[in-house]
């Protein structure tokens, strides 16, 4: 299984299709890599050499672009930047509600988590009733 930036990209998958695997890269980005690095975007991961994978490495680390830890990292603090300020969707990240107008009422099971359970009655069982005596 390849490894690039610290991320097994699947080996059977054609590598237009592997590369999206990187946190921040889509079907364009890894088609634009894959042109700059001579590679067939149709070529199976397994196929690749490690010469054509350094090179997929080294044109990633030299690219403006921010993939998997310095992403998570800067979308991270852009969040808890929200919530220290006291915006509203900083408060709804802290409360974990939906953050973008989406309804509450009935949905956003996602956000919310499970139901609560209601305060549903539970009848007790009847003692059972003694044989008459004879």
């Amino acid at each position: 299984m390849p490894r690039i930036m610290g991320v097994d990209i699947p080996k059977e998958k054609r590598m237009e299709i592997a590369l999206t695997y990187l946190f921040g890269v889509g079907r364009f980005l890894s088609n634009q890599i894959l042109k700059e690095a001579n590679i067939d975007p149709n070529k199976r991961a397994k196929e690749l050499t490690d010469l054509e994978i350094s090179h997929i490495t080294n044109i990633l680390q030299k690219s403006s672009y921010k993939f998997e830890g310095d992403l998570r990292r800067d979308i991270s603090q852009n969040i808890k930047r929200l919530m220290d300020i006291g915006a509203w969707r900083g408060m709804r990240h802290k409360k974990g509600l939906p953050v973008r107008g989406q309804r509450t009422r009935t949905n956003s099971r996602t956000r919310k988590g499970p139901r609560k359970g209601g305060m549903a009655v539970v009848k007790k069982a009847e003692p059972a009733k003694a044989a008459p005596k004879k």
